[in-house]
């Protein structure tokens, strides 16, 4: 079963529930209105004449006086009244009905004659008529000498309360049509969201994430809408990653496999006895080598990052010995490109608890970094000094340095915002996860044209 069937179904069972828990308070409540008031009319006009006849009748007989009796009592009321004595028998009736009937069959005479007012609903036995009948006491020097009764159809009433009952089911009926037909725009409302979302999951699913979900309302089901077009827009550009991660990869590893190829060829096919390219080709064979080395322990290091199966092994690191000797491997590089690589380090660095080997694979990360965007002429500064709590490390260049525009991305993985630039585009994803596995933070800031800033700050305990 669909959601609209099922939203709409427990909502119709809910109105139908409360519509009629409703409709059984109102017309009981309407029934107990009607007679109610009737009783307490009937109880009233019943009070008023025993009243009477105890305050100018009660020393006088009531069979000699009850005809006088039922006219006074009779030209106040529209209802049936009936004298009767203590024995319950009748002694006069409004309606004409012959005496010495005995009354004491109905609950209410009985009441009346044993000194309490009583009430009775039932049919006549003459018409079969339904009727309400209530019986007052009449007393006389303290003692009961009969009662007085009066007797009302409830044929106008039955049928008033059948009005009110009808009307009642019917505004009913239609209270439940119009809750039913919200119901239904209400559902229609909810469920066209939901299936809007279906379609453009399925699409997906099929990987078409160029779909986006028309967001119809400001609610859950909408916020849902945002979510879902953020992880599509998400997904794309990770796809647009991948794939340039791919054609860059692929470029990456054909040129030194096409350089070594390419030299192993030459040397086959030269004499031996020429020595210098020998040992040149030699050397670019090594070099190539060491460049796809690298390249596979990068992707390596990316896939344990990314599956969370990396380890890091905390020891003793001496970070002024590191830094220095991090800078005396590279300069040999930054001198053959001009570039001058300067260490500026604090006297007195601490010695700190980190992965020495992964600290030292940071920093080539970001010094090789600044020396691919470095031009001739150009500086790089490494610096490194304390800070409450922890030491802070960058690596500054006078570089290219980065758009604004790539700036948020340059630590997404395969992100590479020069696209002709060499590399995979994983270095900064996996410096930024090894800091944060040191507990530390990365942080670049960088100006189009005047270089960039790279900053990781490391823990000291």
């Amino acid at each position: 079963m669909g959601i609209q069937k099922r939203l709409v179904g427990s909502y119709f069972v809910v109105i139908c529930l409360t519509v009629l828990i409703l409709e059984i308070i109102l017309n009981v409540s309407v029934r107990y209105y009607y007679f109610h008031n009737i009783e307490e009319t009937l109880m009233n006009q019943a009070e008023l004449s025993a009243s009477f006849f105890q305050q100018y009748f009660g020393d006088q007989d009531l069979e000699e006086q009850s005809d006088r009796l039922l006219k006074g009592f009779a030209s106040h009321s529209d209802a049936q009244v009936q004298i009767i004595n203590v024995e319950g028998r009748l002694l006069q009736d409004s309606n004409g009905l012959q005496g010495d009937l005995t009354m004491t069959e109905y609950i209410d005479v009985q009441a009346a004659i044993k000194g309490q007012p009583g009430s009775w609903k039932g049919a006549d036995p003459n018409t079969g008529e339904a009727i309400y009948a209530v019986s007052y006491p009449l007393q006389a020097n303290g003692n009961i000498v009969g009662g007085v009764r009066f007797i009302t159809s409830l044929t106008e009433t039955i049928h008033t309360v059948k009005q009110i009952t009808v009307l009642l089911i019917g505004v009913g009926i239609i209270v439940i049509g119009i809750v039913t037909l919200l119901g239904l725009l209400l559902s229609w409302t909810i469920t066209r969201s939901i299936k809007d979302l279906k379609q453009a999951a399925d699409q997906m699913t099929e990987g078409d994430f160029s779909i986006r979900v028309h967001k119809r309302y400001q609610d859950e089901l909408g916020s849902l809408a945002d979510t879902l077009n953020m992880m599509a827009s998400r997904i794309s550009k990770s796809e647009q990653l991948k794939n340039d991660f791919i054609a860059s990869v692929s470029h990456e590893l054909r040129t030194p496999l096409t350089s070594i190829k390419g030299w192993a060829i030459t040397l086959k096919a030269s004499e031996v006895s020429n020595q210098p390219l020998f040992y040149d080709g030699l050397d670019i064979i090594e070099s190539e080598s060491d460049r796809l080395t690298h390249m596979v322990d990068e992707l390596l290091d990316f896939s344990k990052l990314d599956n969370g199966r990396i380890a890091v092994h905390f020891t003793s690191v001496d970070l002024t010995e590191l830094l220095q000797h991090i800078g005396r491997q590279l300069t040999p590089r930054a001198t053959r490109q001009g570039i001058s690589l300067d260490v500026k380090i604090e006297e007195h660095l601490p010695v700190i608890q980190a992965d020495e080997n992964r600290v030292k694979q940071v920093m080539i990360n970001l010094i090789d970094n600044s020396l691919k965007f470095t031009g001739s002429s150009g500086r790089i500064f490494i610096t490194a000094h304390t800070v409450p709590g922890k030491v802070v490390i960058s690596v500054e260049d006078t570089g290219s340095g980065i758009a604004e525009t790539d700036l948020e991305n340059v630590r997404q993985k395969f992100y590479k915002g020069d696209q002709q630039a060499s590399g995979s585009g994983l270095g900064l994803s996996i410096s930024e996860q090894i800091i944060k596995l040191h507990h530390g933070e990365l942080r670049i800031s960088s100006t189009l044209g005047k270089g960039t800033i790279v900053q990781f700050d490391l823990p000291i305990e």
